[in-house]
């Protein structure tokens, strides 16, 4: 099994190499008609295998190497990006990009997690796993959307924060905490996307918002599964088990209320088509941005404090 592929999706495997052989051929081979019907088994096979996944395969999906990433948003959807670095402390943290942009006639600030592409890359962005620099220069960019009146749109795709001693030396821990308490206080709008994984403080840390937008096979958490189950069964081999008592796919976050929209994504995945992924994402932000653009912004405020303060409450019957 090749990189990026799944044991679920073995059914598919076959398909998808046959099509990409048949598609080699010079146009008029007379190939066109058995690719089409390959197109449409493709299509009905990938519906029933998607249709059935766990919270497990949910999660794995999450984590495509493929899944767009924030700059693959900003290329999609944003014109005249302008990324800023560093966080006029320490350093440039690039598992953190963060700038402005204007997105559909406004300008915006865009903030979000970055993993890399290929080996090189990914160890460069440290696996978008932040350090505290890389919150620091978050919150530095927010702050110049909020003293110029520009909204704010975070991308969220991390595993979680840097837990490397460096990082905890230079303040992990309250670099996020003082995330949390200024997303809180910002006085603009703030539209959360969690468009991958969103992994415990590392992406809560960009995840305070007046809406939290997730992706259909996105997933959100305090712990990875692996850590769950490790830490309440002494076994990762339980991660699946794990994942289905935590709930943390995108239909059990909606039904929670911890998100308000979950984005429906191409069949098999943002990571087949990015292209219709990221046009989906755009039309979602568009309308939740003319939302909250016509809110007062001490309604604004005083409305985001309460879906935060509401979060965890439950009922008996």
């Amino acid at each position: 099994m090749s990189v990026g592929e799944f044991q679920f999706e073995e059914p598919l495997v076959e398909l998808r190499r046959r099509i990409e052989e048949l598609e080699g051929f010079p146009a008029g081979s007379g190939h066109d008609r058995e690719i089409e019907r390959l197109r449409g088994e493709l299509r009905s096979r990938t519906r029933q295998v998607y249709g059935r996944l766990n919270r497990w395969q949910k999660t794995l999906v999450a984590r495509h190497p493929d899944r767009p990433y924030t700059l693959d948003y900003v290329a999609a959807l944003m014109e005249d990006w302008i990324e800023i670095h560093g966080d006029r402390l320490f350093a440039d943290d690039r598992a953190i990009t963060a700038g402005f942009a204007r997105f559909r006639g406004r300008s915006v600030a865009v903030i979000g997690h970055q993993k890399g592409r290929g080996t090189k890359e990914r160890i460069a962005r440290n696996f978008g796993q932040p350090r505290p620099e890389g919150y620091r220069k978050a919150l530095r960019v927010m702050k110049l959307a909020e003293r110029f009146g520009r909204p704010v749109l975070t991308f969220v795709d991390t595993a979680g924060a840097f837990p490397g001693l460096d990082a905890e030396e230079r303040g992990q821990a309250e670099a996020i905490a003082r995330n949390l308490l200024e997303m809180a206080q910002l006085r603009v709008p703030v539209i959360v996307t969690i468009t991958g994984e969103g992994g415990s403080g590392g992406a809560l840390a960009l995840g305070v918002g007046d809406r939290v937008l997730i992706l259909e096979y996105a997933v959100y958490s305090v712990i990875s599964p692996e850590g769950c189950a490790a830490i309440l069964w002494k076994d990762q081999e339980r991660k699946a088990q794990a994942a289905e008592a935590m709930r943390i796919t995108a239909p059990d976050l909606a039904d929670l209320a911890v998100v308000d929209e979950v984005i429906e994504e191409p069949l098999g995945g943002a990571h087949v088509a990015p292209d219709e992924a990221a046009k989906r994402v755009g039309e979602a932000l568009a309308r939740t941005l003319a939302e909250l653009e016509g809110l007062p912004i001490d309604r604004l405020l005083e409305e985001r404090y309460r879906r935060f303060r509401a979060l965890g409450v439950c009922r008996e019957d």
